[in-house]
């Protein structure tokens, strides 16, 4: 959690933050941002005010910056240094012991992830528990909201729960019991997680007309989405093939993108959820972008590994329209290159979350695993066939899931983590990564470390093992 003083705060001081951040993002809604202090009675009266707040929750979300900023930015960079994906040549040293795989416990990115994650758990938290005291909202945008928070309160969960292992389940405000708070098991969070995202799929919108047609607020089937990568993550295959097919069939919103020079733009019919770019002040829209493309001259931040490089086969239309190169002191860099827009705020690149690429393969994997071969063969080849390669038949069920599983690392590459959390979920961290990192790397690697200062605060927080 965040220091105890970050939680003394009540509760109507952070919608209040919650809102004036609308300053930069009022398409949410058609209303203008408060400008003096506000009471818990006033934010929740009316439903344009609480859908406010909850759409501060997204404009915080972006207007966090820096590497490690969660969402934006975090865990794209930091998982992507941390496995066989990305080389970082930053020279900050918090950045070098992600790329070492020997972080400290007081290193600040570990404790920007802690106290980001945690914090917009707070505030959905704090939305839902102004949404079921008030009377002034109208039943159906109530609904709506709480399936909103409960989402982002899975999808932080989600990704605290990969970083650090065994954690602390928040579920209120009340920063009495925050503070000391024990961590739980791995598995009872993940079943907070299904909890929130199966009670927020019954109440979710079906389309986007509630935020104007835009994929800036998640709906039903980001929900269903991000319920299929859970339950892959967890083996529960039948529903992860399930909740994947309910988001592919929906053909009426969601198609793969032909040109993938477009799949990133704003609501493309690829996308499911988007984070609209707010952070004016910076100049750049996406955290990715700004990271990984160098200013003229100058030496990038990080670039992809030659293992990488290496895993593309001939032709691959994302080497040729996602990978990009520069050249510094005669030495050639590889960058990713799926957000390409720096130096300006602009209204054509959209921050990608959720998109319907991961739920073929998602799908492709879980069908794997119940020995439907054929089916998962087909999935696998729509998104090969979209990077211009051949169909692959596999000869048994090992091999399928190898094809899959280079196919994530090739289509999901410098996005979300995703190679860092496969690596991890399919057991194969140390035998990929030991002979890349040797002789630092070790087992313990895979979780990062418990924020020295959190375990300072809270008496009841354990260190995980290896730090």
């Amino acid at each position: 959690m965040q220091s105890k003083q970050n939680y003394h705060i009540n509760k109507i001081s952070l919608i209040f933050l919650a809102l004036v951040t609308l300053n930069s993002c009022k398409k949410f809604v058609e209303i203008d941002p408060p400008v003096t202090q506000i009471s818990s009675n006033t934010v929740f009266t009316s439903d344009a005010t609480a859908t406010s707040a909850m759409a501060g929750v997204y404009s915080q979300m972006m207007q966090q910056v820096g590497s490690a900023a969660f969402p934006n930015g975090s865990p794209t960079i930091l998982m992507g240094i941390s496995s066989d994906e990305l080389q970082n040549f930053s020279s900050n040293p918090d950045y070098n012991e992600f790329g070492n795989n020997n972080i400290k416990p007081p290193n600040t990115e570990i404790q920007n992830l802690w106290n980001q994650g945690y914090k917009y758990i707070y505030d959905a938290n704090a939305i839902i528990e102004g949404l079921n005291s008030s009377n002034g909202v109208s039943p159906a945008v109530k609904e709506e909201l709480i399936g909103e928070a409960r989402f982002c309160r899975a999808f932080c969960n989600f990704y605290l729960v990969n970083f650090f292992g065994n954690i602390p389940s928040i579920v209120s405000t009340d920063y009495r019991v925050n503070e000391i708070a024990f961590r739980i098991d791995r598995d009872s969070i993940y079943k907070s997680i299904i909890h929130d995202l199966t009670s927020a799929q019954d109440v979710l919108s079906t389309d986007y007309s509630f935020s104007k047609g835009e994929r800036i607020r998640p709906n039903k089937w980001a929900a269903n989405a991000l319920l299929s990568r859970v339950y892959l993550f967890n083996g529960d295959w039948a529903n992860s093939e399930k909740q994947a097919s309910s988001v592919i069939q929906n053909v009426s919103l969601y198609s793969l993108v032909p040109d993938l020079n477009a799949v990133f733009l704003k609501n493309s019919s690829e996308s499911i959820w988007q984070l609209l770019p707010v952070a004016a002040n910076y100049n750049y829209s996406t955290e990715d972008a700004y990271w990984f493309i160098p200013s003229n001259g100058a030496k990038p931040n990080a670039a992809l590994n030659s293992t990488l490089l290496q895993a593309f086969e001939l032709n691959d239309q994302r080497k040729i329209n996602w990978v990009d190169s520069v050249s510094y002191s005669a030495q050639l860099y590889y960058l990713p290159f799926k957000y390409k827009v720096t130096g300006t705020m602009n209204s054509t690149e959209y921050y990608t979350v959720l998109r319907l690429a991961e739920q073929f393969l998602n799908r492709a994997e879980a069908r794997a695993k119940q020995n439907n071969i054929a089916d998962a063969e087909t999935d696998l080849n729509i998104i090969r066939n979209r990077a211009g390669l051949p169909s692959l038949h596999a000869g048994d069920q090992t091999q399928l899931l190898g094809f899959i599983q280079h196919e994530r690392q090739i289509e999901l590459f410098a996005e979300w983590g995703f190679r860092w959390l496969d690596l991890k979920r399919t057991g194969t961290a140390d035998a990929i990564l030991d002979p890349i990192k040797a002789p630092i790397w070790q087992s313990t690697d895979t979780l990062y470390p418990i924020p020295h200062s959190e375990i300072g605060l809270n008496p009841n927080l354990t260190q995980n093992p290896g730090y």
